[in-house]
């Protein structure tokens, strides 16, 4: 088995005191675990680095778990913690930046503040775009008050990671049902239906070179593009877009194989996608960066189609 060189983006870290933020899932997880991934989310400088060697991975984007300050109902406050939690990672960053790279926090509650916010990490810090833990407090970003943010981000030609995050109201079908609501179903549910928000509310059509990636093969996304075109064009309830639904899957809208491990299911969003669309991530601490290299390093494409999904689409696109 060969050991492909890799970029991962969906890397995660904790700043202290950003604990509280992440209480509603972490609650879930067993004292041991929550030990284990505590240590890691800390580490910057052993554990951390030792996992990357042993699975081939030059290159690591992290970003601060979720949600961040996107549960923090106070803007003020959330602004503050937003630049301390950026000012944070860079300085990690500068100590291994041949290794580290990073996503900005955003305070999504005043969109001018997050493009400011991002503008500054990026000419800045030195940072590759944003990681985004989903809604601000059940606000979603295709209204045109999000705009001046948007035409911001594409300014700088920089991506945006939309996380998953836990539903502003829980959804009725999983009330009761705690091991859907999260990570396994529910969490993937929110994040495909907030990014199909901004295609069917056009901040593609009016900010056509922006790149949103999804996590975990894509949240499903890419699975369901034929029929997304074939159900808009009978239903389109008074939508108009430039393109066909599908074409922006795989243009404006990215993946990575963060968290899904799965031979056939990446063949399939390849297929559906592109390879240009599709790059590699573990999702550390949270899932096995062993497991993931093997996935990868034994994934039934192309050396080429690998060598891009790996690395250069991640090097491309955040311009390394």
């Amino acid at each position: 088995m060969t050991t492909l060189r890799k970029i991962a983006l969906e890397e995660h870290f904790m700043m202290p005191g950003f604990e509280t933020y992440s209480k509603a899932f972490l609650n879930f997880i067993d004292p041991a675990t929550m030990k284990e991934l505590g240590q890691r989310l800390a580490d910057f400088d052993t554990l951390r680095l030792d996992e990357m060697d042993r699975a081939g991975i030059e290159l690591v984007v992290l970003s601060q778990s979720g949600p961040g300050v996107q549960a923090e109902p106070d803007t003020t406050l959330a602004l503050r913690r937003a630049r301390e939690n950026n000012d944070f990672l860079a300085e990690r960053i500068a100590r291994r930046p041949d290794r580290y790279a990073g996503f900005a926090m955003l305070p999504m509650h005043d969109p001018l503040e997050a493009a400011r916010e991002l503008e500054r990490c990026v000419k800045q810090l030195g940072f590759k775009g944003s990681l985004v833990n989903g809604h601000t407090l059940g606000r979603y970003y295709e209204g045109r008050e999000y705009d001046p943010f948007w035409e911001r981000m594409q300014e700088l030609d920089v991506p945006m990671y939309l996380h998953p995050i836990d539903p502003w109201k829980p959804l009725h079908a999983l009330d009761g049902a705690p091991v859907l609501a999260g990570a396994s179903w529910g969490w993937g549910v929110e994040t495909a239906s907030h990014a199909l928000r901004m295609v069917f509310g056009g901040v593609f059509d009016r900010f056509p070179r922006l790149k949103v990636i999804l996590g975990h093969m894509g949240e499903g996304l890419p699975f369901q593009r034929w029929r997304f075109d074939s159900r808009f064009a009978a239903y389109p309830y008074g939508v108009s877009l430039q393109r066909r639904p599908s074409e922006y899957i795989g243009t404006n809208l990215l993946i990575t194989t963060s968290g899904v491990c799965s031979h056939p299911t990446l063949v399939g969003a390849v297929g559906e996608m592109g390879v240009d669309a599709v790059m590699f991530s573990v999702d550390y601490p949270y899932e096995s960066t062993e497991a993931a290299a093997r996935f990868i390093d034994t994934a039934p494409l192309e050396p080429a189609q690998l060598e891009a999904i790996c690395h250069g689409n991640a090097a491309r696109i955040l311009g390394l």
